[in-house]
């Protein structure tokens, strides 16, 4: 029998590389909210994935970029932090995009950590040309030496066993840190305000989807069994609040249904969903305002 073991992995990468994708991918469930738009992920998030002989603990953190107010501080912040907490970085690059100064200050935080390194290149089904991969893979291990590399395609692949492998063969040897039923430590109302969030940035445009922040204020079931939800949606400016809103609630009405549907499949029982929308001015650099909405550590 093979030794046991278990332990703390994170995804780093830029925004927008597939790393929400990707770890919902290994844990088979829908965890992390995911969009087309950068910066999606705002938290880490963390994800449990029990195989024969490993217990791996993912944790999702926001893409690395040059912060432009205070939320992205806290977001960058989030993702070094976890860096010293692991035993596995899993290093998430997209192979569609030309490696630039993002790609080099990750790779220059990287070598101060004293963990493995896998690099998982991501998006490898939108490459014209298989030989471009090779390209790729020699732009990043000129310059770093990786455990290991592992070409994926988070959207396409549906057996991740080569990766999860790779990561399971440098973790230490111990028991598991959750039962085997756990698959996530996020609270199933936070869940649900992300999934709002997410409709968001998947049907509006520009500035909107940045500027919003979700809080469910109640969730609660009923002596009938179904749920009921209550949320506000916050944005900056009073123009945003009217596009969230739309032509008579329509498109409030359209992130409700979509939304209502995500949550009913992950609560397993009919919601009712309540939401408002509230204008906060520049929450986003408001401190208090960031910490209220659950955005805290010890830069924020």
């Amino acid at each position: 029998m093979a030794e046991h073991r278990s332990g703390f992995v994170a995804l780093v990468g830029r925004p927008n590389v597939g790393k929400s994708t990707l770890m919902n991918k290994l844990v088979g469930e829908k965890i992390a909210i995911t969009s087309q738009k950068p910066q999606t992920t705002r938290n880490r998030i963390m994800c449990i994935l029990n195989t024969a002989n490993a217990q791996m603990v993912f944790w999702d953190t926001p893409g690395i970029h040059k912060p432009q107010h205070k939320l992205g501080d806290y977001m960058v912040k989030t993702a070094l932090d976890t860096l010293q907490e692991v035993d596995v970085v899993l290093f998430v690059a997209d192979v569609t995009a030309k490696r630039g100064a993002g790609e080099d200050f990750i790779l220059n935080v990287l070598r101060e950590v004293k963990c493995p390194v896998v690099l998982a290149l991501n998006k490898i089904d939108k490459l014209e040309h298989k030989e471009q991969l090779l390209t790729v893979i020699a732009s990043f291990t000129k310059d770093f030496q990786f455990a290991s590399v592992v070409p994926v395609s988070a959207l396409q692949d549906t057996d991740f066993s080569g990766l999860t492998q790779e990561i399971e063969q440098h973790l230490p040897v111990g028991p598991d840190y959750y039962d085997e039923d756990v698959l996530t430590d996020q609270p199933e109302r936070v869940i649900a305000a992300e999934i709002v969030r997410e409709k968001i940035l998947q049907l509006t445009q520009d500035e909107v989807p940045h500027s919003v922040a979700v809080e469910v204020v109640a969730f609660k079931e009923r002596d009938n069994g179904m749920v009921f939800i209550s949320g506000n949606i916050y944005v900056e400016r009073d123009s945003q609040k009217g596009i969230l809103i739309g032509a008579k609630g329509s498109m409030l009405k359209k992130i409700g249904e979509l939304a209502r549907a995500d949550i009913e499949k992950l609560i397993g029982t009919k919601v009712f969903l309540q939401l408002w929308v509230k204008v906060r001015a520049d929450w986003r650099n408001n401190l208090k305002t960031l910490k209220e909405f659950g955005y805290k550590n010890d830069r924020v």
